[in-house]
């Protein structure tokens, strides 16, 4: 098969083909295991030799669908607890085929006003979704980390003016090192995002008296009362990842404006708290923040991947983010060009499955869902109360349990090694997903429930899974 062009007449089968793979696929993801036993031949088994004359699109597609099918993740199934990740939603899996269909640049106006168009009313429908402030702008992201580069950028920006300095164009050279607090809560991502902007990990104060990590306010307080005026930036966290606890926001919030710093909320899915009223109170400050972002591949349930970042102050990101070309449209040009205000050039249209999920559901329906899987972890945690195996190790505040194995009778200095055990365990069975971390010194299992197809059934195996493990180990 020397050229794809004497494939032409093959498009419309390979896309049948494809579909039709989808739906097999798809058929049993809510029973089946999410890894099949056996993956590991298979993917050894792909080791052939860069092929010199190809097999043509079909003997490709049906290659991949065969083994695809046998070793992929079943990470978009009802009973993947782990990385806090969701699925596709029907409306933003189609909208999804759609999007790598239409195959649209979405950098700028001039190259996609449909990407450009649907991207600023999915962006606004988000904001009103969560409640923030009409002057808050946005742009999505390939996830969190981009989104807090984004919204990171824009606070450089902000500090490097407020000290005289045009940071894009001098660099950090001329500045002094920022004041960066948060508590014990603060994400990787942030954190990747802080080094990649220059800041240095070594500004980042984590200031909390607690062993699982929890702000210390007074610590916060005074360190602010310190550092120099408008050289402060603090990151509140809204949904820990071990156990889903927030930081106090509105209270941050109170001293950022006090000291005159630089708010920004990482909330890649303890966002979604604003959307109900039982858990909204959790998320209360977040419209007060500088800057907000969370992950849609998470609690929004749209393929892989997706992010986005909200800046109150947006006029700032073209500023930080904006390159210039002859080749390329201007940046005053007044239609939307979200590739003037992204880290990335070459965008997908990302924006595509999130309209569809939204139009599709509705305010009501993701609320739905997110009161849903609220009510599932309260299950789960008595659930786990219930067993006497088990050990639940902290409040389930949102969509997260943080728990442990602890047969009756076994010693503490053994607990971690047997938690371990029980997590490698839980992973190669594959009829659950859930990893295992380190929380308040301890070795724990933290499932998150965050996928639309995820019911009582499916946390109810996670423990009759668990005790079966637990019962071939220790008797």
């Amino acid at each position: 098969m020397p050229d794809p062009l004497d494939d032409h007449d093959q498009l419309a089968e390979a896309l049948n083909f494809a579909a039709g793979a989808a739906q097999h696929y798809l058929g049993d993801i809510d029973q089946a295991r999410i890894l099949c036993p056996g993956f590991e031949k298979t993917i050894d088994g792909w080791s052939d030799a860069m092929p010199e004359t190809g097999d043509g699109t079909l003997a490709a597609l049906r290659e991949l669908a065969t083994r695809g099918a046998s070793a992929a993740t079943r990470s978009s199934g009802p009973r993947f607890f782990h990385f806090v990740m969701g699925g596709g939603t029907p409306a933003a899996l189609g909208a999804d085929w759609l999007t790598s269909t239409y195959d649209q640049v979405a950098f700028a106006w001039a190259s996609s006003p449909l990407a450009a168009r649907l991207e600023q009313v999915a962006l606004d429908w988000l904001r009103q979704l969560f409640e923030l402030p009409r002057e808050f702008g946005g742009v999505f992201t390939s996830g969190a980390t981009m989104a807090n580069f984004v919204a990171l950028a824009a606070a450089r920006n902000w500090w490097a003016e407020r000290c005289g300095v045009d940071v894009e164009e001098r660099g950090l050279r001329e500045l002094p090192e920022p004041l960066i607090v948060s508590s014990g809560y603060l994400h990787p991502s942030a954190v990747q995002a802080i080094g990649m902007l220059g800041f240095g990990r070594g500004s980042i104060r984590r200031l909390t008296n607690d062993p699982v990590g929890r702000i210390d306010l007074g610590a916060v307080e005074r360190a602010l009362d310190l550092a120099a005026p408008a050289r402060s930036i603090v990151i509140a966290n809204a949904g820990e990842v071990n156990a889903g606890d927030f930081d106090p926001i509105a209270e941050l919030a109170d001293l950022a404006e006090r000291y005159d710093a630089w708010l920004h909320v990482d909330g890649a899915f303890g966002l979604f708290a604003r959307l109900v009223p039982e858990a909204r109170e959790l998320a209360e400050g977040v419209e007060r923040a500088h800057s907000v972002i969370a992950d849609a591949h998470k609690w929004l349930n749209v393929p892989y991947d997706c992010g986005f970042a909200f800046v109150r102050e947006v006029e700032r990101l073209p500023r930080a983010l904006n390159v210039g070309a002859p080749y390329l449209p201007s940046a005053v040009d007044p239609h939307p060009s979200f590739g003037f205000i992204a880290p990335e050039s070459s965008r997908r249209a990302r924006a595509f499955s999130v309209w569809a999920t939204l139009r599709a559901y509705g305010r009501d329906g993701h609320r739905a869902m997110v009161r849903r899987h609220l009510a599932l972890a309260q299950h789960l945690a008595r659930r786990i109360d219930a067993t006497p195996e088990l050990e639940r190790l902290a409040e389930v505040r949102l969509n997260i349990v943080c728990f442990r194995v602890h047969p009756e009778g076994w010693p503490d200095e053994q607990l971690d090694a047997l938690n371990r055990e029980v997590g490698e365990a839980l992973l190669a069975d594959g009829r659950v997903f859930v990893g295992t971390t380190t929380y308040a010194g301890k070795v724990a299992l933290r499932p998150a429930i965050v996928n639309w197809r995820t019911r009582e059934e499916d946390v109810d195996l996670l423990v009759d899974v668990l005790r079966e493990l637990v019962a071939a180990r220790v008797g």
